[in-house]
């Protein structure tokens, strides 16, 4: 079956079977490694994309259900005002330890700030719930988010 999908604002077309996790397209079939296999039952966010601005888990995402949509993955999230603050972010608070899941943490952490530029520690703690981390990184990565709000807050400003 032929899928037509955005990926990372160019057009794609992908020869799978529909229910082909779009994980696996994402890595196999587009070259696209950066979103991560780690539980494969959606339950760690390693997989973490976005489908027209909404986080997904790729790992339980068929390729049928982003037929038609945009799909943002971890090498694009930084072309947007909000993913870059993100990234920059993370860099200068080194919040990765072994980085494995940092990839799905950066987008879920992106589409908050997108859908809420100011939260508080509660709607961060909410927000980043399914996102888990064996490093336990929990509070740069809070600290991290905190200061791309903040960051965003004050180019508002200017």
């Amino acid at each position: 079956m032929a899928v037509q999908l955005s990926v990372n604002d160019a057009k794609r077309t992908v020869s799978a079977e529909p229910e082909k996790p779009l994980l696996w397209v994402l890595r196999e079939d587009l070259g696209l490694p950066g979103t991560k296999f780690g539980c494969g039952t959606g339950l760690c966010g390693a997989c973490t994309v976005m489908i027209d601005g909404k986080t997904v888990r790729a790992c339980m995402t068929p390729i049928s259900a982003a037929a038609g949509k945009h799909v943002t993955t971890i090498e694009h999230v930084a072309t947007t005002a909000v993913g870059k603050r993100v990234t920059e972010a993370w860099v200068e608070l080194d919040v990765p330890q072994c980085g494995y899941c940092q990839a799905g943490q950066i987008m879920s952490a992106t589409a908050l700030l997108t859908a809420q530029p100011n939260p508080d520690a509660a709607a961060i703690d909410a927000a980043m719930r399914g996102n888990l981390c064996r490093c336990a990184t929990y509070l740069r990565i809070r600290k991290a988010i905190q200061s791309a709000a903040d960051a965003g807050s004050e180019g508002a400003k200017a």
